[in-house]
């Protein structure tokens, strides 16, 4: 028997076009020679609908498509992922529809409530294991969450399947695939049985799914694994052996190195952000820094270079390197390039500004006009043009707030807004490694906003592989002030970098989404309140001036 693996791109709320899309999959399936195919979680709403499932015009368009799926499957079952009404009710199903019929009906029975996922205020709990049987295989279903636990799968052992299917929409995050053949293998150890897994593919919002859809035998040991990011029909062979027992086999896809699967996430980000809101391409400032050259490169390898311009807005502190690089990138890329120098729109803004800040020295106001400045260009660029303003900041800036709102904050992606700074140099030097797309100069210089004279991003920030550090620590681990000091870092550092995370909170609550790529990414992650009492340091806050700045 064949069981086919459909990785396919789902789009949340698209109820007809992921209808068709189910359609076309399993008639390639059936075409195939497969007897079962696979099709990821909510396939047929896409994931995650959120609040759309309350909407009573999304209801009645699920359960017309759906019956409109029983009817026209013929030759084939075929595992469809949907919201099932029940009354007031909505359960995360699992239906098995075959030669006009319903075969069998699995609801999810563990509702993650974690990190990205709140399924826990939609959905209602499962109550029972589900198997059903193709061609004298006795098959039990699993739906995502489902399988991270032991009893269901013991479960479905314990009703005499031979074989466990689990259908799934899990998100990307780094080491994720590793981590989910981890998972398979001790449900097969744990219960005799191999398992074919499926996943969802594509962009949704802030989230990626990579696809990775494979199989692990009895023994634990992955015998299938599709490609990542990409949509794709694999088909598993299952073999009969010996006391009813199956074995499988397949095609192995090599797991896509560190670098590599970051990079293609983002990718995929964007260009399914673009794509699915149908915008003519992209505009990104360019800076002749780091992120902003990365962030060309992965626009350009998403969209094609035709599809991406690139502005560069010096000012009086723009120096001529930066303008250099920026120009070499453009043209090396092939994208259209732009100078509009900001000059003009700074001294205008100044001197109507002067009366109001007579008697004031210069900070950072001055350093967020330039930046506002370029804002204002950009978003005109974008609206003229249709085309989606890309912002590019990265992670370590948006933890301590070194943004400007309506500045470099403004724009409608964020591509890099997880990756922290010394993950951008590492994804730099990996989208280098064959040739060289980022000039060396722009990944070797010390980084500047280049927004005062002579500024360093250190004048601002420790060092980024100290700040890195303690954010990692602090914003994916949850670590306390003394457990971070006890890894090595200064006390007073610490405390001082969890003070500038706390009190820019109400910034990133205004930063655009972006692609999540960590185990805890600001956005669905990350709700921390913007007013709180609480000090990392355990000190009252006596001071009498708002530390919010812009």
């Amino acid at each position: 028997m064949r069981i086919a693996l459909g990785q396919v791109d789902c789009f949340v709320g698209d109820v007809p076009g992921n209808e068709a899309r189910i359609l076309r999959v399993a008639e390639q399936a059936r075409t195939e020679g497969a007897r079962l195919l696979l099709l990821p979680e909510l396939a047929l709403s896409g994931y995650p609908p959120e609040d759309l499932l309350f909407h009573r015009g999304f209801r009645h368009r699920i359960d017309a498509a759906l019956e409109r799926l029983r009817q026209a499957i013929r030759g084939i079952d075929v595992v469809v992922g949907f919201p099932e009404y029940d009354g007031d009710r909505i359960y995360n199903t699992a239906v098995v529809l075959s030669d006009g019929e319903i075969k069998a009906l699995h609801r999810k029975l563990i509702l993650p409530n974690y990190q990205v996922f709140d399924e826990k205020r939609y959905f209602e709990v499962g109550s029972q294991a589900t198997c059903f049987e193709v061609d004298g295989v006795r098959v039990g279903l699993l739906i995502c969450e489902d399988a991270w636990v032991a009893e269901p799968a013991s479960a479905l052992r314990d009703a005499g399947a031979q074989l466990i299917a689990v259908v799934n929409a899990s998100p990307y995050e780094q080491g994720k695939q590793v981590r989910r053949e981890q998972v398979l293998a001790a449900r097969a150890r744990e219960t005799g049985l191999p398992l074919v897994y499926v996943n969802l593919v594509g962009g949704q919002d802030e989230l990626v799914f990579d696809g990775g859809s494979c199989a692990v035998d009895a023994q634990g040991d992955t015998a299938h694994r599709a490609g990542a990011f990409g949509e794709s029909l694999s088909l598993v062979e299952i073999k009969p052996g010996p006391r009813g027992k199956v074995g499988l086999a397949g095609t192995l896809e090599p797991l896509l190195e560190h670098e590599a699967s970051v990079y293609q996430a983002i990718v995929t980000g964007i260009r399914d952000y673009v794509g699915k809101h149908r915008f003519p391409g992209a505009i990104i400032g360019l800076s002749g820094g780091i992120d902003s050259a990365l962030v060309l490169t992965l626009a350009v390898d998403a969209l094609g270079a035709e599809r991406v311009k690139v502005v560069m807005m010096p000012s009086r502190y723009t120096s001529d390197m930066s303008r250099e690089d920026a120009a070499c990138m453009a043209e090396g890329l092939g994208v259209a390039y732009s100078v509009l120098p900001i000059e003009p729109m700074f001294e205008a803004t100044l001197a109507t500004l002067a009366d109001e800040f007579a008697g004031r020295a210069a900070d950072a106001t001055e350093e967020n006009i330039q930046a506002r400045c370029r804002g204002i260009l950009l978003m005109a660029l974008s609206n003229k043009t249709g085309a989606l303003l890309l912002t590019t900041g990265n992670k370590s800036e948006m933890a301590v707030g070194y943004a400007t709102l309506y500045g470099d904050m403004a724009g409608g992606f964020a591509p890099i807004k997880d990756c922290s700074k010394q993950l951008v140099y590492r994804l730099a030097r990996w989208r280098n490694r064959d040739a060289e797309v980022i000039p060396a100069r722009i990944i070797e210089r010390e980084p500047s906003a280049e927004l005062r004279a002579d500024q360093k991003d250190s004048d601002s920030l420790p060092p980024y592989e100290v700040l890195d550090a303690i954010l990692e620590a602090f914003i994916e681990r949850d670590l306390s002030v003394e457990e971070i000091v006890a890894l090595g870092f200064e006390r007073a550092t610490v405390v001082r970098v969890l003070e500038m995370v706390r009190r820019n909170e109400y910034k990133r609550r205004q930063a655009p989404p972006g692609v999540r790529v960590s185990a805890r990414a600001f956005g669905r992650d990350w709700r921390y309140p913007i007013t709180s009492g609480y000090r990392a340091s355990g000190a009252r806050d006596d001071e009498s001036r708002s530390c919010l700045q812009s």
